[in-house]
Order: C-alpha cells, then structure tokens, then sequence
C-alpha cells in the first residue's frame, strides 16, 4: 500500500474531536508512517450533536498535533466545514497540484452515501479507510461506495476502538490522550474528573 504514495499526497483527515482519542493519536501517527504530509481539523458534523464548542474541539486537537510534533502534520483548521465538498473545495485551493486523499474511519463507510453531493466527493478525491477495531468494513458496503465512483483504498492500520462517542457516554481518562487532558478537565468538559480511571 505504501508503495504507492508519492511525495505529492496529502491526506485530509477531519474530526468532530469530541473530544480527541487514543484513536484519533492512533490514526494521525498512523498516517504519518504512509503519507509525506497530513492535514486535520475539527469540524461540526450535521449527523452528530456536539457536546463541546468548535473552539474547543480545535483546542483539543491542537494540543494532540502539538504533542505528536511532527512537522509533516498540520492542523489546517481554514479546511474545517460541516459539508465534506466544502473541504474538498478549500483544500484544492490551497494544494491545487497535490494529490488529496479523504481519510475516514470504517464506521463512517455506511454514512458516506448518504453525505451532501455524496457523488461529487467521491469522485474528487480518492477515499482511504481506516479499518476501526469494533467497525469492520463489509463487502456490501465497499461495493455501494465503488458503485457511485468511488476510488478506495483500505489503509494498512489498525485503529483501537476507543471512540469519541464511548467517551462522552462513560467517560475514562485512560481513551484520552495526555496532552488533551488539560483542555478537558479545564472546561469540565464530558463530566471527566481527576478521580476517574
């Protein structure tokens, strides 16, 4: 798989962050050892109701690219829109001679043909998936994506379940990493306390 990146790939991973995971850390360092460059943000997703501010989720995810400290990952929070095509849209602008490739999730695969102009987005940039523990990815819905023109690759990583989503629910210090605690406990953020494990 890596064989086939050149050094004009950038791949686009975007989060609601809400708040940021050891998954999230997992993905972006995994996508360092693939790609020569990665941008990330934090957006709204119109399919999610969000817990804390866009302005803190860009904290939170500022604090885990800080900590990773890799030059070659940048938060490029200008490509941050509700509306996938939207950030398509910027980030040509902004690398108008590079390949892009859109980074998702495996949990994300069933929603993505239902996103805004589903079609246009997926014949904008190339669709890389990375495969979830707790997400496995079916052949029924790979087809449906490679159906409306989908150009897939299926990452070679392997992301713990640690999610957001299990976070806010049953809040545990230990899917959280170091570097966003800070924030986190700051604002009070999710109910998590010093006193959870």
């Amino acid at each position: 798989m890596s064989k086939e990146i050149t050094s004009r790939k950038i791949a686009l991973f975007g989060t609601s962050a809400d708040p940021p995971t050891l998954g999230h850390q997992a993905l972006l360092e995994g996508l360092l050892t693939l790609f020569p460059r990665v941008a990330t943000w934090a957006s709204n997703n119109p399919m999610k109701a969000h817990k804390a501010t866009l302005k803190k989720r860009q904290a939170m995810l500022n604090a885990l690219v800080e900590a990773i400290s890799n030059p070659n990952l940048q938060l490029v929070q200008e490509l941050s829109s509700p509306w996938t095509i939207k950030t398509l849209e910027r980030a040509s602008i902004l690398w108008p001679s590079e390949d892009l490739t859109f980074v998702i999730g495996s949990d994300l695969v069933s929603q993505l043909p239902k996103w805004f102009q589903a079609k246009t987005i997926l014949k904008t940039a190339q669709i890389a998936i990375a495969p979830r523990e707790g997400w496995p990815l079916s052949k029924e819905e790979l087809v449906a994506l490679k159906l409306l023109g989908a150009n897939i690759q299926i990452l070679p990583l392997k992301i713990p379940e640690a999610s957001s989503s299990t976070v806010r629910q049953e809040p545990k210090l230990l899917d959280i990493p170091h570097a966003v605690l800070p924030i986190l406990l700051k604002h009070n953020l999710y109910g998590l306390t010093t006193k959870e494990q």
